[in-house]
């Protein structure tokens, strides 16, 4: 824990992070295993058939008009085939992710709107860092990044609903950033909470770092937090889903310097943006069906 934590918040917060379910061990497998560049497909298909609401959802996605293929995939091993491991890794964590969501709304926190914000985060961070960033980052921990970033703010709309909304309204009206709008409230912002979160899921270290520091100035920067920043402003300044905390024109004056000044120019390098958002609700949908 951090040292400006006054011991009951520390409490709270542990017990709130202790609430949270666990991520299923086979995506923990999953991400284990494609990380090496040696990974076979049928060994990914051997852990994802075990998980049968995976192997449901999965199939669902790929047989749906989304993908408009010409005849029904009936196996993981046929997905894989037609997707690619990376597509596959990447809608298994999707849906694990969207298991965990809660299925209510705070006020001022529409669940829904937050997980299309996380999936296009996740998605455009991908793209930025295949493009900007191939030597320095792996595109899929971008993914992953993109996906958790804002975990955090679940973990107060579950635990901590009174003060969340407070912050929430306090962002809304005082057009005031939400994480210091959290840290004027709760006493500690959405970042820290999530980078506790993915500590507790056992996500690597790097990539927890990358969620605590996403809104921290000061932070050292890197290729992954380079594209989760960016990848969170172009989303937030689209509009692409919503995770309550509102656009101020006053972000782009410190875009990270890999990308150039030009934020327009790098949206447009990155090819169609509806498509990206209706990627981002085509999993949103399947992944919150029952």
């Amino acid at each position: 824990m951090s040292s400006h934590l006054t011991p009951e918040l520390e409490r709270k917060l542990i017990t709130a992070i202790e609430r949270m379910p666990a991520f299923p061990k086979s995506v923990q497998t999953i991400l284990q295993m494609t990380r090496n560049i040696n990974c076979l497909p049928k060994d990914l298909v051997g852990v994802i058939e075990k998980d049968p609401v995976m192997t449901v959802k999965i199939l669902r996605v790929i047989n749906s008009a989304y993908y408009g293929l010409p005849n029904k995939i009936t196996s993981v091993g046929q997905s894989v085939i037609y997707l690619g491991i990376n597509t596959i890794k990447n809608l298994a964590l999707s849906f694990a992710a969207v298991g965990i969501l809660p299925r209510f709304n705070t006020t001022g926190f529409d669940i829904q709107r937050y997980l299309l914000h996380s999936l296009s985060v996740a998605i455009i961070a991908r793209l930025l860092c295949e493009k900007y960033a191939r030597a320095e980052a792996d595109p899929g921990d971008c993914y992953i990044a993109g996906l958790l970033h804002d975990f955090g703010k679940v973990v107060f709309a579950q635990s901590m609903v009174g003060e969340f909304m407070k912050a929430l309204a306090i962002a809304a009206d005082m057009d005031k950033p939400l994480y210091l709008a959290e840290t004027e409230i709760i006493g500690a912002d959405h970042a820290f909470v999530g980078a506790l979160l993915a500590k507790k899921w056992q996500f690597a270290e790097s990539l927890v770092n990358c969620i605590r520091d996403h809104h921290a100035e000061h932070a050292e920067p890197n290729a992954m937090l380079d594209c989760l920043r960016l990848a969170d402003t172009i989303c937030r300044k689209k509009v692409f889903g919503d995770a309550g905390n509102p656009w101020r024109d006053d972000e782009l004056a410190d875009l990270p310097q890999r990308f150039g000044d030009d934020i327009e120019a790098v949206i447009a390098s990155l090819g169609d943006m509806q498509k990206i958002v209706d990627d981002a609700q085509a999993f949103a949908q399947i992944g919150t069906e029952r």
